[in-house]
């Protein structure tokens, strides 16, 4: 399949032999523009055929083929648009009671999963967009007030990156119950991004959308109250406000550090008292989390990669979304569709499978993270320096220091990218010296 794929892009046409088995296709080939086409619709196979078969002689479904209609005047909806298609389609030719969504980066890996069985503690899980059975009326039987009238909706609701969260909480809101169903071999598997900038980037696009959502006229605590339990609204705060939660991280990664060389202690003392509740917190969590991570199949180095990409993202893809958010509110920018990229070439996959992190690209993602290295590394290196040269007491500004080598030790990769590795996967030297640039100014900003 991939050596024919790669056979027609190189030549720039389709083979006869397999335009004659796919007729129904020939309509792409008066098509100006894969952003300007009419409907393109195609019964691959009709399951009502008794010639429908596999290798094995066992009855295959209908399989249609649908290209929803386009055009540049005309907003299409992304996913959601897509969606909506399938389902009126869909409607006209088998109307089943249960709709499966399933991503085209995914596939089905076990075929009992529609036997739903789950769990349901907080009132249901959130649907996210793939992997999720839905009952046909719960997308096309919704109904709500508009003034005095009652209104039938349909499908996945727009306005919203996060089309999938927004119509599955509208959905629990009208009476619906979602489980959750988690079988010993998984119900569906499929790829993720392999590159720090393509998780990045999706992750910047999930918290721009579910800060969207609270920010709008359906919160959870305003339009879910009397809907769902309260607990169920709360499960939901804590989705829609990842954003929000890049201002603490900021901090937690800057001023401690900074407060360093200076010498502004912003902790207790280690031998205080009052130290022991903040020991504790970190301690506890810490393990918990670990543990929880471990005992779910992972390993402890799995859990502190993971501790590492939590940084990451709270610093940087939390960031912009909370700014595009921002931006949106004050009409300067429109809430955008950004598709990420799933597949790699086989250089970025060796690198992967090696658990090295691809940079390459020049992104103010990475500038921010490069910044943060650098301003952590010069805040550790100086207060050593400091103490070093003065002999003042480590009692004082011990959890500080403490925090600020954790940050160094998970800015590992990025001292590794921007002075060790030599692959053109490294940090861009670009970056690297204009973060340089930025920390150098931070720090001379905060010993002033």
């Amino acid at each position: 399949m991939k050596k024919r794929i790669e056979t027609v892009a190189e030549s720039g046409r389709i083979p006869d032999d397999i335009r004659e088995q796919h007729k129904g296709f020939l309509e792409w080939g008066n098509v100006s523009s894969r952003r300007d086409h009419q409907t393109i619709l195609q019964i691959i196979i009709d399951g009502r055929d008794s010639m429908a078969v596999d290798s094995e002689g066992k009855h295959l479904p209908t399989l249609v083929y649908l290209a929803k209609e386009k055009r540049p005047q005309y907003n299409h909806r992304f996913k959601a648009g897509a969606v909506n298609a399938l389902i009126r389609v869909s409607s006209m030719i088998s109307n089943s009671p249960i709709i499966l969504n399933v991503d085209c980066d995914m596939y089905s890996n076990n075929s009992d999963s529609v036997e739903i069985r789950g769990m349901d503690n907080y009132g249901g899980p959130p649907y996210m967009g793939t992997g999720c059975f839905h009952r046909r009326e719960t997308l096309c039987g919704r109904k709500y007030r508009r003034g005095n009238k009652s209104v039938l909706e349909m499908g996945l609701k727009y306005g919203c990156p996060m089309e999938d969260v927004f119509t599955g909480f509208t959905i629990q809101c009208g009476g619906w119950r979602s489980i959750y169903f988690n079988p010993e071999r998984k119900g569906f598997l499929g790829v993720a991004p392999t590159t720090l900038l393509q998780s990045l980037v999706q992750h910047k696009r999930w918290t721009e959308g579910t800060l969207q959502i609270f920010l709008s006229q359906y919160c959870p605590l305003l339009y879910g109250r009397g809907k769902i339990p309260l607990k169920l609204q709360l499960s939901y705060c804590v989705y829609l406000l990842w954003a929000a939660n890049c201002l603490a991280s900021l901090y937690y990664v800057t001023i401690p550090s900074l407060c360093l060389l200076r010498g502004i202690s912003l902790f207790p003392k280690v031998s205080s008292q009052w130290s022991f509740p903040f020991i504790y917190t970190i301690m506890a969590t810490s393990a918990y989390s670990a543990s929880e991570f471990v005992w779910c199949g992972g390993t402890f180095r799995g859990w502190w990669n993971d501790q590492r990409m939590w940084v990451y993202k709270r610093t940087t893809s939390y960031f912009f979304g909370l700014l595009d958010n921002i931006l949106r509110l004050l009409g300067i920018t429109k809430s955008a569709f950004v598709v990420t990229a799933k597949v790699a070439d086989d250089d970025v996959s060796n690198r992967y499978d090696q658990e090295l992190m691809e940079f390459g690209a020049p992104s103010p993602m990475f500038t921010i993270l490069t910044t943060l290295a650098w301003l952590n590394a010069l805040s550790f290196i100086g207060v050593l320096l400091k103490l070093a040269m003065h002999g003042d007491s480590l009692d004082q500004l011990a959890m500080q220091i403490i925090l600020c080598s954790l940050l160094v030790f998970v800015n590992q990769p990025i001292y590794e990218g921007m002075f060790f590795r030599k692959d053109k996967a490294r940090m861009p030297t670009l970056v690297t010296y204009k973060s340089a640039v930025f920390a150098l100014a931070d720090c001379s900003l905060a010993c002033v």
